[in-house]
């Protein structure tokens, strides 16, 4: 039975334990270069890395830092020990807090960010709830956008009775062609009212010009849902950067939180444009709260986002993208000239981050590339991924993680010289 010295007891222990807490800066980092291999070394000590393979697949979801996982097997238990109390009572203040530094960090305003289970969840939501199509309108999506991603896309021709185009993002891509495919197929579609744009794209590692895009769909009366699930703590933007008025996020990619937690962005005078969620009461539907509806989600996934927020400051988005674009520079140096290899993102740094697909010319088909893929991972003891949907053809995607040292790319080349 909960009583008043229960209560006090209680309380006492929140504050001995508190949910939210900071993570210090690593006091033997904090005098090293930053972008220098001695910092890089001291990192990728932070994680508990399995010697059992090089993993050059960070792509899928990001490995938490010690420090964050630490943290998170604390506030599992955490959570396990206080349950429903602590859920009812104490959760939503500590999760307001996380969504004050998530909006500072984005430079958006807390009425316009809230939690999703992933960056999946938070697209999907945006699509479908997007209610400003009506029959005969068109809707617009390129080959490179991720896979659920275009079946929601395509669901709105069966919900919303609109056409449905898709486009093709030129290979070998320039900043300048990419523009220019948009805005052609902008033109060629005056009725278009709605696309998908993805910032950095998981089956190549392109880079699009998002602001130049967005500003140009907004001349021809298009919105724009943008898909941040990769480029952001990949890259160093805010939203305001890009102009964008609808974005999915994941904080368990490049940010380092526990699987589980993405997010979604509204700016807020758009938020009545996107339909609360089906299971939300009727009611209480004016918030950006309202246009998610997951049930029950992991609280201690979400709790130690601020740990996995202090460890990425720690390091530096700056020099996390940096550090990201030279991992890839090495290996894709050795085999941009290669007669038989295709590398599918261009030099411009402003077209790239860390990830970065190739393929051997002529082997297109999905057979072909995860044939390749295992045989890295079978002889050389690299693991890698293929990925399809590429209008020229499938691929094998390089992607590394913040505790990747320049042994295990120098390895990957290895693999790749003898392959080719």
């Amino acid at each position: 039975m909960i009583n008043r010295r229960n209560l006090l007891s209680l309380g006492v222990a929140f504050a001995a334990y508190p949910a939210i807490a900071n993570t210090a800066a690593i006091p033997a980092l904090a005098h090293l270069d930053h972008d220098s291999d001695a910092f890089w070394d001291k990192i990728r000590n932070q994680y508990n890395v399995t010697g059992e393979i090089t993993n050059l697949e960070n792509g899928n979801w990001g490995i938490m830092s010690r420090p964050v996982l630490d943290n998170y097997i604390q506030q599992t238990e955490f959570v396990n020990e206080y349950n429903s109390y602590y859920s009812r009572r104490k959760f939503n203040g500590d999760y307001r807090k996380i969504i004050v530094r998530l909006a500072a960090m984005l430079d958006v305003s807390e009425q316009e960010i809230v939690l999703t289970r992933n960056a999946t969840e938070a697209l999907q939501n945006l699509i479908t709830g997007y209610n400003k199509l009506q029959a005969g309108d068109s809707v617009l999506y390129a080959d490179l956008d991720y896979g659920s991603m275009q079946s929601s896309m395509e669901w709105l021709k069966v919900r919303r009775g609109v056409d449905v185009i898709k486009i093709d993002l030129p290979e070998p891509a320039t900043y300048q062609s990419i523009i220019d495919t948009y805005e052609k197929a902008f033109i060629e579609a005056p009725k278009c009212r709605l696309m998908l744009l993805t910032h950095l794209s998981h089956r190549t590692g392109l880079v699009v010009p998002v602001k130049e895009i967005i500003a140009l769909a907004r001349k021809h009366d298009i919105d724009v849902i943008l898909d941040a699930a990769h480029s952001w703590a990949q890259l160093d933007f805010t939203v305001p950067d890009l102009g964008v008025e609808f974005a999915g996020f994941n904080l368990h990619k490049w940010i380092g939180a526990p699987v589980g937690v993405g997010m979604m962005y509204v700016r807020k005078d758009r938020i009545a444009d996107i339909d609360p969620h089906r299971g939300q009461a009727p009611g209480n539907d004016k918030s950006i709260e309202s246009r998610v509806h997951t049930g029950t989600v992991n609280l201690a996934a979400t709790l130690s986002v601020p740990k996995a927020l202090d460890f990425h400051n720690m390091i530096g988005i700056q020099h996390k993208e940096r550090r990201l674009r030279s991992l890839r520079d090495m290996w894709v140096r050795e085999f941009r000239d290669h007669k038989r290899i295709e590398i599918l993102t261009p030099n411009d740094s402003r077209l790239y981050g860390g990830i970065t697909s190739f393929r051997i010319k002529g082997k297109t088909s999905d057979d072909d590339n995860k044939k390749l893929a295992n045989w890295f991972a079978e002889k050389y003891n690299v693991f890698t991924v293929f990925r399809d949907g590429i209008a020229k053809g499938s691929c094998v995607r390089v992607t590394p993680g913040f505790y990747t040292n320049k042994r295990d790319i120098q390895k990957f080349i290895h693999a790749l010289r003898n392959i080719s």
